[in-house]
């Protein structure tokens, strides 16, 4: 058996090299130029955001006959990569659009609820978020509180939503377009049944309980809660039968999992660049920085670590089908690695570079903040050492 490349692991065919190319252009041209500025003001940039419709990104794993690019989880990853060189904030919101929402109703709804949302979600006419964590319920999905109640061609919707990424699209005064909401349909405490549901900016009930700002990192992306009081939903906008909203989301978060894993690559890519560069032009005791093995250490370490992490994401998205939930194994394993990676990485970045890496102007102390947020959105690295545990015992150890 011939050894893999690196261009055949990171770059598979010559759609995905393009897709790397033609993002990798865009984020030097049109994302970074902002990138600092959005972050200070803690604002979205949703004129660059409708920019990724008009170049199939907002959809990229949307089939093509519902206005989506149709291309798989080694092109999110490419995505989710280069864009988060420059701006993560940024790229959150594409991640909570691209694979929460659009990517989450392209896999679990019906051909009706594909065609009416999809070409709008993909074009970038509407701006979609999932809402499943609340403020009494995170890593416990099942402990949520929010409840939909059949109401004769309709379901009454109640509850709150919090840290939804893309919850407001503005100042706060209001929601996205659309939102994939999870809630109660029936069961008990113990074992309650979720349904998901596609709610509407118009629909009534539905509105931003307020806005969530001074975030350590993640500036860039609009952070809200939701609130449903008494909102009614058509009967119609309930995605797949009742009680099957576990199944939806476990198929859902392989996906999410494995780009918030190539956003970690995306800092530390950046972060090695940046102090490669720094400890070659900056002189100690008339020295480059990077002739000292302290300095070394850092260099060196970061480059081993991150390429161990890349080889593993990709690898992992080459073997995920995008239809069917199956590996959830490794899709909390690269995301558990590569999220202490890129945090550990772009702090040791911050160290080479000193006083200077503690300011904006060199980018990493942002990249640093941002970091963080992927040891804890998307599941807790706690969650996924449980989960890890868990699938070990129940399976065995898949080592080929």
């Amino acid at each position: 058996m011939s050894e893999l490349s690196r261009f055949d692991l990171y770059n598979p065919t010559e759609e995905h090299k393009m897709l790397r190319d033609t993002v990798k252009q865009f984020v030097k041209n049109e994302i970074e130029p902002q990138a600092l500025e959005h972050d200070r003001d803690e604002k979205f940039n949703l004129p660059l955001f409708r920019k990724l419709g008009q170049m199939g990104l907002l959809g990229i794993t949307v089939p093509e006959k519902f206005g989506g690019s149709g291309m798989d989880a080694v092109a999110a990853c490419i995505v989710h990569e280069e864009m988060s060189w420059s701006d993560p904030g940024f790229t959150l919101a594409y991640l909570a659009h691209a694979m929460l929402c659009a990517n989450n109703l392209a896999r679990n709804g019906n051909d009706e609820q594909r065609a009416r949302a999809l070409p709008k979600l993909s074009s970038g006419e509407w701006v979609g978020a999932m809402g499943m964590s609340e403020p009494g319920a995170g890593t416990d999905v099942l402990g949520m509180s929010s409840t939909a109640r059949k109401d004769g061609d309709h379901y009454v919707l109640n509850g709150r939503k919090m840290w939804i990424t893309n919850g407001t699209i503005d100042e706060g005064k209001t929601t996205c377009d659309c939102v994939l909401v999870y809630a109660r349909t029936g069961g008990d405490d113990k074992r309650p049944a979720l349904s998901t549901f596609l709610v509407e900016k118009e629909h009534a009930g539905f509105s931003v309980g307020q806005k969530i700002m001074d975030k350590t990192g993640m500036r860039a992306s609009n952070t809200a809660e939701l609130v449903f009081d008494d909102c009614r939903i058509p009967a119609s906008s309930r995605i797949g039968n009742e009680g099957e909203s576990i199944l939806h989301m476990m198929r859902n978060l392989e996906l999410e999992r494995l780009t918030l894993a190539a956003m970690s690559l995306g800092i530390a890519k950046r972060s090695i660049e940046v102090m490669v560069d720094y400890a070659q032009e900056r002189k100690a005791f008339g020295q480059p920085l990077s002739n000292f093995g302290q300095i070394q250490r850092h260099i060196g370490d970061s480059y081993a670590e991150f390429m161990a992490c890349r080889a593993y994401v990709y690898d992992t998205a080459r073997q995920l089908d995008l239809e069917k939930h199956g590996n959830r194994l490794d899709s909390d394993g690269v995301k558990l690695v590569s999220s202490t990676m890129g945090k550990n990485v772009a702090d040791r970045a911050m160290q080479v570079l000193g006083g200077y890496g503690y300011v904006g102007e060199y980018r990493v102390e942002r990249l640093w903040r941002d970091a963080k947020l992927l040891e804890i959105g998307g599941g807790t690295n706690e969650a996924h050492q449980k989960n890890i545990t868990r699938d070990l015992a129940k399976s065995g150890v898949p080592f080929r």
